[in-house]
């Protein structure tokens, strides 16, 4: 970004997302002088930062909500987005395939995403070739749907691969055979103890899980249908004590879910959701739960 000027011969720009100074012999300050920390220029360049923070955050949301949700991308919006560098760095290397006209695609015909635009979707392939996507639209699997999440990895690795989007490496749940297909609770990460409720409460914010009911929740839309995962974190006095609860499933209209009727993508979120609330428990100094 170009030196912009302030008052009293001083010039400001942008660098690393933070405001630089120069006096005007040129030098560059370790701070914005208090003379000019109050400039419109000065001002207007940390809101610009502030905005571009608030950008980037939103495109990396935007992004996994599409691979967590399975929501077909089109490829005319990813070429739209491409330019934008925060739209950009939040899919690059991303793991995608192309829909066919039912939205499912080939699991073995996917690579990392690299380009998008009137040439088609860039990827590179398990190969190593660089090939384009003839598709009017893509999906970002969810690693737990990809059969060759092993390979990809180890390829990925070797490539030296960095995601924006916690895809490749985001950690999943299978459900176990010896899950009981008609029961309709989830136990593993019950009994965490909490010394007060808002404790909780604000670990689910700071993940992105909002609280209805007593419940943190993790919407998933999967085949065709909206599914939620509802971790138990207490609805009492906010100073109390509470403990982490049973993980149910719901469908649409509220209605709790068998586990044999739980796709792969829903179970692995919500286990993923109640494992990382869990996590935040009171654990005593001998590694036991307090």
């Amino acid at each position: 970004m170009t030196w912009l000027a302030t008052a009293g011969g001083y010039q400001v720009t942008l660098r690393s997302g933070e405001v630089v100074c120069r006096n005007p012999k040129g030098r560059e300050l370790r701070s914005v002088p208090p003379a000019v920390r109050d400039d419109a220029v000065v001002t207007g360049l940390r809101q610009l930062t502030e905005w571009l923070a608030r950008h980037d955050t939103q495109c990396r949301s935007d992004v996994e909500r599409w691979m967590v949700r399975s929501l077909p991308v089109p490829a005319a919006v990813l070429a739209q987005v491409w330019p934008d560098e925060a739209w950009r760095t939040a899919l690059t290397d991303l793991v995608v395939a192309a829909l066919d006209d039912d939205d499912r695609w080939d699991p073995d015909e996917v690579g990392f995403l690299r380009a998008a635009g009137d040439g088609g979707i860039g990827v590179v392939n398990l190969d190593g070739e660089t090939v384009r996507l003839a598709a009017d639209r893509i999906a970002i699997p969810h690693p737990v749907l990809l059969a060759d999440l092993d390979d990809l990895r180890e390829f990925a690795a070797d490539l030296a691969v960095h995601q924006s989007v916690d895809q490749l490496f985001r950690q999943t749940w299978t459900r176990p055979g010896t899950v009981d297909p008609q029961a309709t609770t989830v136990a593993d990460h019950a009994g965490g103890k909490y010394e007060q409720l808002r404790h909780l409460l604000a670990r689910a914010t700071s993940l992105g899980y909002p609280v209805r009911g007593g419940y943190a929740v993790c919407r998933i839309f999967e085949a065709g249908r909206t599914v939620e995962a509802r971790a138990w974190v207490g609805d009492g006095e906010p100073y109390y004590e509470t403990h982490t609860g049973d993980l149910v499933f719901t469908d649409r209209e509220g209605t709790g879910m068998r586990l044999g009727a739980v796709g792969p993508v829903a179970w692995s979120e919500g286990m993923r959701m109640a494992a990382a609330l869990y996590a935040g428990r009171v654990v005593a100094t001998d590694g036991e739960d307090a």
